[in-house]
């Protein structure tokens, strides 16, 4: 798992996801655009959640890797859509209009009901 710094809060999101995240935010912010993006989370009590994070030019993003006794979080989708975006983006440049990416609605890494 990591854990996702930004803007003095911070929530904790599966490794993969994390890495995509920032791996989008670095060509968001070479092509100068915008994007919100909903995350699955685990909550500090053990429950899965999500978290909408405003990803920009500014933005500024620490992931850290954590231990955790909980099973790891994973979104193939959000991953593959987050890597595709990027992928886009370095190739041609600034979005037309901001993105919203949202999680997957079975984003829950377990059999557990995850609910956007």
């Amino acid at each position: 798992m990591d854990r996702i710094h930004y803007a003095g809060h911070s929530v904790l999101t599966g490794t993969a996801i994390a890495e995509a995240l920032l791996d989008y935010a670095q060509a968001l912010a070479e092509a100068g655009g915008s994007s919100t993006v909903q995350l699955p989370i685990l909550n500090e009590d053990g429950s899965r959640g999500r978290s909408e994070v405003l990803v920009g030019p500014s933005s500024q993003l620490i992931s850290d890797a954590e231990e955790s006794e909980h099973e790891e979080l994973t979104d193939v989708g959000l991953v593959s859509r987050l890597r595709t975006e990027a992928e886009g983006l370095r190739a041609h440049g600034k979005p037309s209009t901001p993105l919203e990416i949202a999680a997957s609605p079975d984003a829950s890494g377990s059999s557990a009901d995850f609910d956007l």
